[in-house]
């Protein structure tokens, strides 16, 4: 007699189980795309010791892995073409595309690959990883924020993230320069890096249908 009663207990135990595995595997990091046109990869410089010129890369993708219930990122990927520099001026890009600087014709896209991100504070992370530019290949750590997470007019669910740090450019052999008369020189080998991006999740792929649970025996009366 107990040991039909017992099943109806191990069915529900069963089926609780199986609940806690397919809310687990909900909430499993999903993968994340860059929406280039409403993110922008930048970056700025000291001109002449004084003032800041500005630029950003026009060609670029990326990507994340993210966990939003657990506030958790990984896996993030991004990719720039050299030759989409952009500062506002043709003839300064066309330096900046030249040998003197990205040498675009030879070494055609920077990467940011290998990222290891941890947590720093609510909502906010260091994001360190190996960015390859001009040839060379050296670590890097940006302090990166989660803006927040929503869902679009279309149904899309979209995460911004903000990111800065610093690097200098002589590191990756960027080393043009011009020495100025009273002192200093034309360019900064300090350069700001600025990441904003918004990213839409991609959709989860279907997983295999759950197995109907086995009813349970009815309990024998004695």
């Amino acid at each position: 007699m107990y040991r039909f009663a017992r099943l109806p207990v191990l069915a529900l135990a069963s089926a609780v189980l199986s609940a806690t595995v397919a809310t687990s595997a909900f909430a499993a990091p999903v993968k994340y795309t860059v929406d280039a046109a409403h993110s922008k990869i930048g970056f700025a410089v000291k001109h002449l010791m004084i003032s800041d010129v500005t630029g950003e890369f026009k060609d670029f993708d990326g990507s994340f892995m993210f966990d939003d219930a657990k506030g958790e990122v990984s896996d993030a990927n991004f990719s720039a073409k050299t030759a989409s520099i952009n500062t506002g001026n043709s003839k300064r890009d066309e330096h900046l595309q030249s040998a003197d600087f990205f040498d675009a014709a030879k070494y055609p896209t920077l990467t940011l690959t290998n990222s290891k991100i941890k947590k720093a504070g609510k909502n906010k992370y260091k994001w360190m990883a190996d960015l390859t530019m001009h040839g060379v290949t050296k670590p890097v750590t940006l302090d990166l924020e989660h803006k927040g997470t929503v869902k679009d007019a279309w149904g899309n669910t979209v995460a911004a993230f903000s990111a800065t740090g610093k690097i200098k450019r002589s590191e990756w052999g960027l080393n043009w320069n011009k020495a100025l008369e009273a002192g200093g020189v034309t360019v900064s080998d300090e350069v700001r890096l600025m990441l904003d991006v918004e990213a839409k999740q991609e959709a989860a792929a279907p997983s295999a249908a759950q197995p109907a649970a086995t009813p349970a025996a009815p309990a024998k009366k004695k």
